[in-house]
C-alpha cells in the first residue's frame, strides 16, 4: 500500500491536493469507523490507543482501580516493548477467553483485556472486538516494521531525490516562462485602455500592471509547487509522514470546511436570491407609478407632481430596509456573537455621528412637501436673498444677485422664515413697492398721476393689474406716498426697482414738481430751482431775489 502511494506520488509531483486529502480525511481512526454518532454522543470519555502516529482503536471501560486513560497508557507501554517481536515475527497476537473476558496475549505475556463495556459503543460483542485489535494491532505492527526497513528508506530518499530534481527543473522552466513573458509584455506595443474619447489606463501603465500580474502569478505557482513538495518529501519517511499529512491538513481542512459551508449554505442563498430579485423588480415597477406621477400621465388629486421622486426615494428606502431585514437572518454569520456585535458598534457610530445630517434630511423632506420654494424660485432665506438653484437632501443652495452662490442646511432654511418672491409672482403678480417724500405744496392727485405714469413706464411692470398709491403718512413738511406696481419677473426685481426710480425721477422733473427730503431747506425766491437744467424750460430766467417791505413798496 505504501509503495503504490510513492509510486504515484514520485510520477506527477502537481497533482493537485485532492489526491493529497484522502491521505487527511481516509486515516480516521479506526473506532471511529465502527463507531455511530450516536454512540460517540453516548460514551464521550474513551481513551485511544496510539502506536507511532496511529489511533489503533479506543477503550472505553474500567478495569479495576484503572480508568480508560490509564489502561490505554498501559497497553502503549507494552506495545513499544513488544513491538519488534511482532514486527519480525517472533511472537503473534494471540486471544483467549478467561473469565468471561478476552485477553491478547504476545507469547506468554498478557497485552491488554477487552472489557463489555469497551465492546458495547461498537455493537460487537466482547470476543469478535478482541479479534479485530489483534488483527489491528499484528497488522500495524508489521506495516510500521516495514517502512523503517533498509529497503523502504532507500526507496524513499531516491523518491525523494527525484522529487527535488523535479521541483528545480519546474522553478528552472518557471524562471524562462516567466521571463520571456516579461519581455514580451515590455516589447509588445500594447493600445491604452479607453472608454470612447477618454483614456482610463495610459500604454505604459497597463504594461507595468500586467508586468505587475504576471510576478505575482509566478510567486503564486511558486508557492503551490513548494506546498505540494514539501509534504511529499516528508510522506517518504515514517518519522516525517505524521508533519506532511499536518501540513496538507492546514490548507485542506480549510478548503473542505469552506465547501461543505457553501453547499449548506446554498437553500439560505437561493432564498437571499429571490428577496434580491423580487425587491428589484417591485422597485422598478414602484419607479414606473412615480415616473407616471411625476410627468402628469397619472395623476392624483391632492398629490403635487414635485413630490414624486422624493417620495419615490422614501418608498424605496423602506422597500430596501424591508428586504434586508427580511435577508438579516440567512446571512452568512448573522447570528453569530461578533457580527451582533459589529452590528451594534456600526449602529451606535452612525446615530452618535449622523444626528446632525438626519435632521438636515428631515427638514428637506418637510421643506419639499411645505412646497416652500423650487429650484429657480427668487427667495430671501434670513439675510439671504437670491434665486435657488439647488436643493439637495442635506441643504439648499442660493444664489444672490452679486453672483455669490450660498450653501444653506435644511435644518437652518426650516428654522427660519422663508420669503418666496415668484410663488404669486406666476398668477396674481409680484407687487413692488416704494415710496416718495413730496411737500404739501404739491397737489397729491397729480402726485399719484406721475407715480403711476412712470410705473406704466417702467418695463417688467404689469399693465394689469393696474399700478396703484397709497399715501402712507402726513409728516409735519412731508406728504409719503406709497407706489405700488404689479410684476411677473421676480428674477430681475433688482434692475426693475432701478428703473422705477428713474422713471419717478423723470416724471417729476418734466411736471416741475420737486421730490422733497425730510432734510432739505430752501430759500427760493432769487435761486436757482432744484431742477436740472435739462428739464427747464428753454426760456427759464432766474428771478432776481426780491423783498417786500410793509408799505407795499418792491425792489432789489
Amino acid at each position: 500500500m505504501r509503495g503504490s502511494r510513492v509510486q504515484c506520488s514520485v510520477l506527477v509531483i502537481v497533482l493537485p491536493l485532492v489526491f493529497a486529502a484522502p491521505v487527511v480525511s481516509g486515516q480516521a481512526p479506526p473506532d471511529s469507523q465502527a463507531q455511530t454518532p450516536a454512540d460517540s454522543q453516548a460514551h464521550p470519555s474513551g481513551a485511544p490507543v496510539m502506536y507511532g502516529s496511529d489511533t489503533l482503536f479506543t477503550l472505553y471501560g474500567r478495569l479495576g482501580p484503572f480508568g480508560p486513560g490509564e489502561r490505554a497508557a498501559a497497553v502503549e507501554r507494552k506495545l513499544v516493548q513488544l513491538g519488534p517481536r511482532l514486527a519480525t515475527g517472533q511472537d503473534s497476537v494471540r486471544v483467549i477467553e478467561a473469565e468471561g473476558r478476552h485477553e491478547l496475549l504476545v507469547g506468554d505475556e498478557v497485552l491488554m483485556t477487552v472489557l463489555d463495556a469497551d465492546a458495547a459503543p461498537t455493537g460487537k460483542s466482547q470476543g469478535a472486538l478482541a479479534a479485530e485489535f489483534a488483527a489491528r494491532i499484528g497488522q500495524t505492527a508489521t506495516a510500521a516494521y516495514a517502512a523503517t526497513s533498509l529497503r523502504a528508506l532507500a526507496l524513499g530518499g531516491a523518491y525523494a531525490l527525484a522529487a527535488t530534481a523535479a521541483l528545480v527543473g519546474i522553478l528552472l522552466l518557471l524562471r524562462v516562462v516567466f521571463q520571456r513573458a516579461y519581455g514580451a509584455l515590455r516589447s509588445t506595443k500594447i493600445p491604452p485602455l479607453r472608454i470612447k474619447r477618454f483614456e482610463l489606463v495610459s500604454a505604459s501603465r497597463l504594461s507595468e500592471v500586467l508586468t505587475g500580474i504576471a510576478r505575482i502569478l509566478r510567486v503564486a505557482i511558486t508557492a503551490l509547487v513548494l506546498y505540494i513538495y514539501v509534504p511529499l518529501v516528508l510522506s517518504f519517511f515514517p518519522w516525517t509522514a505524521p508533519y506532511s499529512r499536518r501540513i496538507i491538513a492546514y490548507v485542506v481542512n480549510p478548503l473542505r470546511t469552506v465547501w461543505e459551508g457553501s453547499l449548506d449554505y446554498l437553500p439560505k442563498l437561493f432564498f437571499i436570491a429571490v428577496i434580491v430579485v423580487v425587491t428589484r423588480y417591485l422597485l422598478k415597477l414602484i419607479r414606473l407609478l412615480f415616473s407616471a406621477v411625476e410627468t402628469g400621465a397619472l395623476p392624483i388629486e391632492g398629490f403635487y407632481r414635485e413630490w414624486a421622486r422624493p417620495t419615490y426615494f422614501i418608498v424605496r428606502f423602506i422597500v430596501i430596509t424591508f428586504a434586508a431585514v427580511v435577508m438579516f437572518p440567512y446571512l452568512p454569520g448573522a447570528g453569530s456573537d461578533a457580527f451582533k456585535g459589529v452590528s451594534v458598534f456600526v449602529g451606535v457610530l452612525l446615530s452618535l455621528g449622523s444626528s446632525g445630517a438626519v435632521s438636515n434630511i428631515v427638514a428637506g423632506l418637510v421643506l419639499v412637501y411645505t412646497r416652500a420654494f423650487q429650484i429657480g424660485d427668487r427667495v430671501r432665506i434670513g439675510e439671504t436673498e437670491g434665486d435657488v438653484v439647488a436643493r439637495a437632501v442635506l441643504v439648499a443652495r442660493v444664489r444672490t444677485i452679486k453672483n455669490m452662490e450660498i450653501t444653506i442646511p435644511n435644518s437652518s432654511v426650516l428654522s427660519s422664515h422663508v420669503v418666496n418672491y415668484t410663488t404669486q409672482a406666476r398668477t396674481r403678480g409680484l407687487i413692488l413697492h416704494t415710496t416718495a417724500t413730496i411737500g404739501y405744496d404739491a397737489p397729491w392727485r397729480q402726485v399719484h398721476e406721475l407715480l403711476i405714469a412712470a410705473a406704466k413706464d417702467t418695463q417688467h411692470v404689469r399693465a394689469e393689474p393696474a399700478p396703484f398709491v397709497l399715501q402712507t403718512a402726513l409728516n409735519d413738511f412731508y406728504v409719503s406716498y406709497q407706489l405700488n406696481a404689479y410684476t411677473d419677473t421676480p428674477a430681475v426685481m433688482a434692475q426693475t426697482y432701478s428703473e422705477l426710480h428713474q422713471k419717478i425721477q423723470d416724471k417729476f422733473n418734466e411736471a416741475g414738481v420737486e421730490i422733497m427730503s425730510p432734510h432739505y431747506r430752501s430759500l427760493r425766491d432769487g435761486n436757482q430751482v432744484a431742477i436740472p437744467p435739462d428739464q427747464l424750460p428753454a426760456n427759464y430766467r432766474a428771478p432776481a431775489f426780491r423783498v417786500e417791505r410793509a408799505d407795499g413798496h418792491t425792489g432789489p
